[in-house]
């Protein structure tokens, strides 16, 4: 059976089984679309929320980013497992106490503001609809990779997969479905990095073999340190960035994720307000089950594709040759990875070999002209086809490579369909039952729920064909949003009753304007490509990259709507004692159902 086979049945079993429980667990009603009925146990939702939370950002794209960088981007790896331990001490039980469906609609009662929601509903689909931007992305990595089509034609399909399932289940459909997706995700994720560390190091897990010896005795990341400064890049395990970017961006991270919408009303659909603190828990546990095995992937893959590229021993050596990538099945995954776009080479000196290497390092140019070579050539290699490309790099099984595309899907679309899920909700429960039409019946709004979710669907197919970057930066972006916007706001709502309705609408706008402003600044305007006045390499504010800005946006939220709403009338005291109530720890099984 060849591998296109293979794949094929993976991902369609996976599939069958995900649109079949989003049919068994169609939603029936408004609280069974948006909050599963209140009836998800802790232990199911922690593992819902874990697969709601590793997306294709944190499956696909993370270890590559680390891969090809090192110790610098672990602050990918701090800032989205600290922001859970934020999430489930500052936020979710308290959000849970209060007992509504939305975010937006705690920020509306909490502010007693129309406009609030509002704002906090146009903050939200800014922050989600650029973050359902890189999911996209990643699904049509995987897509074009496993169905062996191209870019855009895997990204279309997925689209159309997202709609079968997520339209029609509600977030009782997704909750399930998201269980089913964590079991595919976590087993494809972590299969193919024990058979790599048990190759490289002799241990079967990842998180050990990434601090063990190699076959010939040296520590795996020596090894690794050894080879790659031989070729001009930076050195894998020290710090090369400027720190004050690296605080931020993990600083932007961490809020971020305790802002994130669609993560919180994961947190609205158990039965009590303990169980919300034990759902944040059960889905840091189900969480780290990836997120140590993370590091270990990047590094051993890094190594892998580093000794495939110089396979007689490095630069003494010699680079791979151009007929051995195209006649030698280990470099199958070479020609197959070329077909997507998203992997080239050319022998641009003609001299029948394929070399790599860092061709802005000064020393390497001055050994380059001594040899012969014209500059780099792997001329492009996608990060976020890193993971996919894993099993195939190893020479692994083919129904390892078959679970991997199974898994990487499973990863893009658990999140994609929670990010429309909060998409929707937010239009049709706080914009238009909550401000345009109150007198909706249930019916009509769960119409416009689904009406929501396609446009929704369709706007981030459009613009997931040309994204902001890679789909883990493309999300970090989304997370600085976030960060900058809903979080400020829901700290103040909890823990300060001096914030009015005033002072917090005045926040939410100065942080997310000034966080959006800076990120088409560098991104482009609507992340049109050549609309940008800085890049992230040349930033407009010293260090600090886009992906890092949220950090200083969140700083610009809490200082505006402290200084208006100390310019302006104070709370009124029914509201001061209705923020005291939630913060009560008494009576935590009495959480309201509204």
């Amino acid at each position: 059976m060849d591998q296109f086979t293979i794949n094929l049945l993976f991902v369609g079993a996976s599939f069958a089984l995900y649109i079949g429980i989003a049919i068994w667990a169609r939603a029936g009603s408004t609280s069974e679309f948006y909050a599963a009925g209140r009836g998800v146990h802790p232990v199911t939702n922690g593992m819902a929320t874990a697969a709601d939370w590793m997306s294709a950002a944190s499956f696909i794209s993370m270890a590559g980013l680390i891969a090809f960088t090192g110790y610098d981007n672990s602050t990918y790896l701090m800032g989205w497992t600290g922001g859970y331990v934020l999430l489930a001490l500052l936020l979710a039980p308290y959000l849970r106490k209060f007992g509504k469906f939305t975010v937006s609609e705690f920020i509306g009662d909490r502010f007693y503001s129309q406009t609030a929601r509002i704002v906090a509903v146009i903050c939200l689909i800014v922050a989600s609809v650029t973050y359902v931007i890189g999911q996209m992305t990643g699904v049509g990595v995987a897509f074009g990779r496993f169905l062996e089509v191209s870019n855009t034609a895997g990204l279309l399909i997925g689209a159309c997969v997202v709609f079968a399932y997520a339209v029609f289940g509600g977030m009782k459909g997704v909750t399930y479905t998201q269980v089913a997706q964590y079991c595919v995700l976590i087993t494809a994720y972590t299969i193919p990095a024990i058979f790599i560390s048990l190759q490289l190091t002799g241990t079967p897990v990842p998180a050990l073999g990434l601090f063990g010896d190699t076959a010939s005795g040296e520590p795996l990341l020596a090894k690794l340190d050894a080879i790659v400064t031989e070729l001009g890049f930076n050195e894998y395990t020290t710090h090369h960035s400027d720190t004050l970017n690296m605080v931020l961006f993990t600083l932007s991270l961490m809020i971020g994720t305790a802002g994130l919408p669609h993560v919180i009303m994961r947190f609205f659909t158990v039965p009590k307000v303990s169980d919300a603190r034990w759902s944040a828990g059960w889905a840091l546990v189900f969480i780290a089950l990836l997120y140590l095995t993370a590091p270990a992937v990047g590094a051993m893959a890094r190594l892998n594709i580093t000794d495939m590229m110089w396979p007689n021993g490095g630069i003494e050596g010699g680079a791979v040759s151009v007929e051995q990538i195209d006649n030698d099945a280990r470099y199958d995954w070479m020609q197959t990875w070329q077909k997507t776009g998203l992997l080239d080479w050319e022998d641009k000196n003609g001299d029948g070999k394929i070399q790599y290497y860092n061709d802005a390092n000064a020393d390497m140019q001055a050994l380059a002209e001594e040899k012969g070579w014209v500059g780099n050539e792997l001329t492009k290699f996608n990060r976020d086809i890193l993971v996919l490309a894993n099993p195939e790099i190893a020479n692994l099984p083919s129904w390892v490579i078959g679970l991997v595309a199974a898994g990487g899907l499973a990863a893009a679309l658990s999140t994609a369909a929670g990010l429309l899920l909060a998409i929707s909700s937010a239009v049709s429960h706080d914009l238009i039952k909550g401000a345009i039409n109150p007198q909706i019946s249930e019916k009509g709004e769960l119409l416009s729920a689904r009406i929501a979710m396609a446009v929704a669907i369709a706007v981030a197919t459009y613009l997931g064909l040309n994204p902001p970057g890679f789909a883990a930066q493309t999300v970090a972006l989304a997370f600085g949003l976030a960060a900058a916007s809903i979080f400020p706001a829901l700290m103040m709502g909890i823990f300060s009753t001096r914030i009015n309705n005033v002072g917090a609408v005045a926040g939410m706008l100065a942080g997310l304007v000034v966080t959006l402003i800076y990120i088409f600044l560098h991104k482009g305007w609507l992340f049109i490509p050549g609309t940008n006045s800085f890049t992230d390499a040349d930033p407009l504010l010293g260090p600090i990259k886009s992906t890092s800005f949220g950090a200083i946006g969140a700083l610009v939220n809490f200082a505006v709507a402290y200084f208006v709403a100390g310019a302006t009338k104070e709370t009124p005291e029914e509201i001061k004692d209705m923020v005291e109530s939630i913060r009560i720890p008494r009576g935590a099984g009495a959480a309201q159902d509204h």
